[in-house]
């Protein structure tokens, strides 16, 4: 004598597998396509590293030769405040 729960346990069943590979090829192709997007936006990234850099190292002259004076306290905290926002944003 069969077992009517076990009839309906074995459709339950049946369903999570399916939906779970459902899931899973969701996932590989959504994989796939943050992998093509970041791809796509790495030279846009080393840019953006290139212009930073230059950035830094015009000021740094500027200040080194005399011809800009240093920063006052509240522009500090507000590039502070920026590479915070930039540093989250890129994790």
């Amino acid at each position: 004598m069969e077992n009517p729960h076990e009839q309906t346990h074995n459709m339950l069943l049946a369903r999570i597998i399916t939906n779970m590979e459902n899931l899973n090829e969701s996932v590989v192709e959504m994989k796939k396509l943050l992998g093509d997007a970041n791809k796509n936006n790495l030279p846009m990234e080393v840019l953006a590293r290139m212009w930073e850099s230059y950035i830094r190292n015009a000021e740094y002259h500027l200040q080194a030769t005399g011809q800009k004076e240093t920063a006052q306290p509240e522009d500090e905290e507000e590039e502070e405040e920026e590479e915070e926002e930039e540093e989250e944003a890129r994790s």
